[in-house]
């Protein structure tokens, strides 16, 4: 059995060249708090309950550049949401002192101000207790791990040692600290209509040996490889074939499959299979429309995910987007918060 989390990471960095042409950015985890920052140091630091299951999550969120304050955001866990009574107010409160109710923002999360953001980051900092009143039993907030996530938050954005920094502050001037850097843009590509067909077994005989030196050292893509436990045409493994343009065609195949995830390869080639496959990626979940995604369980229930996506350009797939939804904490299925670690421009295919 493979380790399905790692398996997901897998999917996100084992790309082809042309593939790895935007850098992607930072992850850090420490004790209940996670931090992700993308590649434009767009920052995001989520902290959670001391135990699995309670409460919920708070996301400080910062985009990168001089004078820029961080955000906060609230989720409570809804896992047992059919029981309980809507939410229709939140206040935080820090040692059994109130600093107000939170604004009722989309999809469940609730606002914290300037002020009360503020207070939150120097309260997880420290041994203050905070806790979120108004849900069926108070959210309280674990700052373990906290500072050592605001100090990499810091790190990354170049704030260390200026009057803005969350951990270490200094006199250092505010112009120090790094600019945003912008989104890479991605110039989608017209894509064939042409629909998917299953390869011939000539095709398959002449495509396969091609595609397994793709997959020298690759622990990933097993299904792919010469077996004596699996005949080699068994049903689950045969490759397709779908036209990109009048040059390009996109091979898939399954590559693994595991208790609650599987992994797909897709491989860019000329239209006769003649030339080096190349290999975008051993564990995408679907190709649709010039675009290959992946989206994989953490566990079985669903609460944490890793997604990827790849866009056809019109010579190679190029990464489009990186991103997990936190930690698997069991607050929300389908998981928590949307935290990249790299985003693009995609501009559609003229």
């Amino acid at each position: 059995m493979k380790n399905l989390y790692k398996t997901a990471l897998v999917a996100m960095t084992l790309l082809s060249a042309p593939a790895m042409a935007d850098k992607s950015g930072v992850s850090f985890e420490h004790k209940d708090w996670e931090l992700a920052c993308d590649n434009t140091l767009t920052c995001r630091a989520a902290g959670y309950a001391k135990e699995e299951g309670e409460g919920g999550s708070v996301l400080l969120s910062r985009d990168a550049g001089p004078d820029i304050a961080p955000t906060g955001e609230v989720i409570l866990a809804d896992t047992d949401a059919d029981k309980a009574a809507p939410v229709t107010k939140l206040t935080l409160w820090i040692n059994g002192r109130a600093v107000g109710d939170l604004a009722s923002v989309k999809d469940e999360a609730w606002q914290l101000s300037a002020s009360q953001t503020q207070a939150v980051i120097r309260a997880v900092k420290g041994s203050a207790k905070v806790e979120f009143r108004g849900g069926a039993a108070p959210f309280i907030l674990s700052g373990e791990g906290a500072s050592a996530v605001m100090l990499k938050m810091d790190e990354v954005q170049g704030r260390i040692g200026t009057p803005g920094a969350l951990t270490k502050k200094g006199d250092k001037p505010e112009s120090s600290v790094l600019p945003a850097v912008p989104a890479p843009v991605i110039q989608a590509a017209s894509v064939s209509k042409s629909p998917t067909r299953p390869l011939t077994a000539a095709e398959t005989a002449l495509f396969k040996p091609k595609m397994r030196v793709t997959l020298k050292g690759n622990d990933y893509c097993d299904r792919q490889q010469p077996s004596d436990e699996r005949k080699d045409d068994a049903e689950d493994d045969r490759l397709s074939v779908t036209p990109l343009d009048d040059s390009h065609v996109l091979v898939s195949a399954l590559c693994w499959r595991a208790a609650y995830n599987e992994g797909y390869g897709y491989w860019v080639t000329d239209t006769k299979l003649s030339e080096p496959p190349v290999l975008v990626t051993d564990s995408g979940s679907e190709y649709d429309k010039g675009v290959i995604t992946m989206a994989q369980k953490g566990r079985g229930i669903g609460d944490c995910w890793s997604s990827a996506s790849w866009v056809w350009d019109g010579k190679a797939f190029r990464q489009s987007h990186i991103a997990t939804t936190g930690m698997c904490r069991y607050i929300r299925g389908g998981g928590t918060w949307d935290l990249p670690t790299l985003v693009t421009e995609v501009k559609a295919a003229q």
